[in-house]
């Protein structure tokens, strides 16, 4: 067990928070990383991003200097088997909002046994932190009491929105996080959500080829569709009145009918594989469709789509298949050139003007095709 003086500050009605020092050597004792990952069964873990090696020797090497002075502090989730002894003596007046007092941390048993903490924000300085030869520098803890993932998990997206996080990594973390975000992270929680959905659907073109931050690294290679690509092409049609999703919105209710938005991402992207075979799931080096140009470009060409198709049909693909047909032999995904922008395909970027360019000439090809189907 590790004792420290502490202080108890009150903010939180029901999760106690604590501010105390550890030795260096005392971090890794105490607390560890949750990683994020997925289970078998597709369950997100953890919520930390990977190491990065450069930035955590860059601050080993400021520690093992001389004169060190290390003000970053860290924040753990502590177990509720924390206890804390306050300091004799009455507390008035604003000295209440900092009680002082002692802090009691148990530890495991043995090296091989959980650490009781988990590493909020500060992995880097605390990898840094647990090789360090300056073994007894005080390092500043701020602790709160919270062993649920989900409030963890909060924290970690609210303490690094001033040093942005991977948007992926937020953008995966967001559907685990159960109380309110400011608005313009919350408007991609329910797009992640989908996403996270057509990465696991057993019915999904899309099974298994989105890289998200828990994608494991002997996966990368053929998880070929970048995950914020597809979530900013649905939350889009989520969002804009004239979107094909947006229709499934009750914006008085507050409620989304996310099975018939299923049914519709399921459905299209599947007509759209069906399409275009020899593109699909290849690297977007070799495919512009799995580009982050193509997933946007065909997003929006489901908006135009779908407006023709009805939601309940049952063979909604074939119908969506149907109306891909009229601008298939106009796309040039994988070689030559798309002849009216005059630019290779393989020169298609993910950038706002050729989203656009790409975008304006599929939707104009496709309104064209219906008006003179000759």
């Amino acid at each position: 067990m590790i004792k420290r003086r502490a202080l108890r500050i009150k903010q939180h009605p029901t999760i106690p928070l604590y501010v105390f020092a550890l030795a260096a050597h005392e971090v890794s004792q105490v607390a560890d990383v949750a990683r994020i990952s997925r289970d078998a069964a597709g369950k997100l873990l953890g919520y930390q991003r990977p190491e990065k090696k450069q930035h955590v020797n860059q601050i080993l090497e400021y520690l093992d200097g001389n004169d060190v002075l290390f003000p970053n502090g860290l924040i753990l989730a502590l177990p509720e088997t924390v206890r804390f002894r306050a300091s004799p003596g009455p507390v008035t007046g604003y000295d209440s909002m900092a009680v002082s007092g002692t802090i009691e941390i148990p530890l495991p048993d043995s090296p091989d046994d959980p650490r009781p903490a988990w590493i909020v924000d500060g992995q880097q300085r605390s990898a840094a932190l647990a090789k360090t030869t300056n073994k007894g520098l005080p390092i500043i803890v701020a602790g709160f009491v919270a062993e649920d993932l989900a409030t963890q998990r909060d924290q970690f997206l609210r303490v690094n929105t001033v040093s942005p996080l991977p948007t992926n990594l937020v953008s995966e973390l967001l559907p685990e996080v159960p109380t309110p975000l400011p608005t313009k992270v919350s408007a991609r929680k329910l797009p992640s959500a989908l996403v996270d959905v057509l990465n696991q659907d057993r019915d999904s073109p899309f099974r298994k080829l989105i890289k998200r931050a828990s994608t494991p690294q002997e996966q990368r290679s053929s998880a070929v569709v970048t995950d914020n690509s597809l979530i900013t092409a649905i939350e889009e049609s989520l969002n804009s009145s004239s979107g094909a999703l947006f229709l499934f919105r009750n914006l008085s209710a507050g409620t989304t009918d996310t099975t018939a938005i299923r049914k519709i991402l399921i459905s299209y992207w599947t007509a759209v594989k069906e399409t275009f075979p020899d593109a699909w799931g290849l690297p977007p080096t070799k495919s512009r469709l799995m580009h982050g140009v193509g997933i946007r470009a065909m997003g929006r060409l489901m908006d135009r789509v779908m407006t023709h198709v009805d939601p309940g049909a049952d063979d909604m693909v074939g119908l969506i298949r149907r109306e891909l047909s009229s601008i298939a032999g106009r796309c040039r995904w994988t070689q030559g050139r798309w002849e009216e922008l005059n630019i290779a395909w393989n020169e298609l970027q993910n950038t706002p003007r050729h989203i656009s360019i790409l975008s304006n000439f599929i939707v104009r090809e496709y309104v064209r095709s219906r008006s003179n189907p000759s």
